[in-house]
């Protein structure tokens, strides 16, 4: 993704999850992730083979990209979805998901991750996490209740080190950017709940995943 000299570097946002299914409050968070920090785009992800799960999704890595596919077609612009995860063998880390999109994008393209604040306090467990922010800028969207003293003491350090207020100073990677973004109040369990119980979640589900779980016969 070449630029010329007139133009800024690609802004890129990696939102990943399971989307098990996608629902409204994933469209919500996704489009103000993109609105706030002025991304050119924002590369949606389903995990594959998640490792952080004691069971596996309830519908497939297929299923569940095709969800998203279908949901996203009817989008502005600047939401996408990206299969790396589901095409990949093994489960899926976050820092080898980075790392690839690094290798394409190039090292002047600014790349952002986000990442909840009940992940951040889970950040010391994940796969080679030091490494994260070497790849890329941490947008992390806080919920109320969050308290920056339960992070874990490297975690915690890199909190107080990294995080910026502002964009004065734009950089490809090594920032941490503390977002007001709307929480999702939806849950995946309880709509996957209320499917199963045969009631209407056309208020939660964008209307082509509600068509693909009919077709589909999915979460009964």
């Amino acid at each position: 993704m070449a630029t010329s000299p007139a133009e800024h570097p690609p802004r890129i946002g990696v939102f990943g999850g399971t989307f098990d299914p996608l629902h409204a409050a994933h469209l919500r968070l996704a489009r103000a992730f993109r609105d706030e920090l002025a991304l050119d785009q924002v590369r949606l992800i389903p995990a594959g083979q998640p490792y952080h799960r004691d069971r596996a999704p309830h519908a497939s890595a297929a299923q569940r990209l095709a969800m998203l596919d279908a949901a996203l077609a009817e989008e502005a612009p600047g939401l996408v979805s990206d299969d790396r995860e589901v095409r990949r063998p093994r489960h899926a880390y976050t820092v080898d998901t980075l790392q690839e999109l690094r290798d394409e994008l190039g090292d002047q393209a600014e790349l952002w991750f986000l990442i909840g604040g009940d992940s951040l306090q889970q950040l010391h467990t994940w796969q080679r996490w030091p490494q994260l922010l070497q790849l890329a800028n941490l947008a992390v969207a806080i919920r109320p209740g969050f308290v920056a003293a339960d992070l874990d003491p490297a975690v915690a350090a890199l909190w107080q080190a990294r995080q910026v207020s502002d964009f004065s100073n734009r950089t490809p990677s090594g920032t941490i950017r503390a977002l007001d973004l709307p929480p999702i109040t939806l849950s995946a369990t309880d709509i996957r709940q209320q499917l199963a119980a045969g009631q209407d979640c056309s208020a939660l589900l964008p209307a082509a995943v509600l068509a693909y779980i009919r077709q589909h016969r999915l979460y009964r």
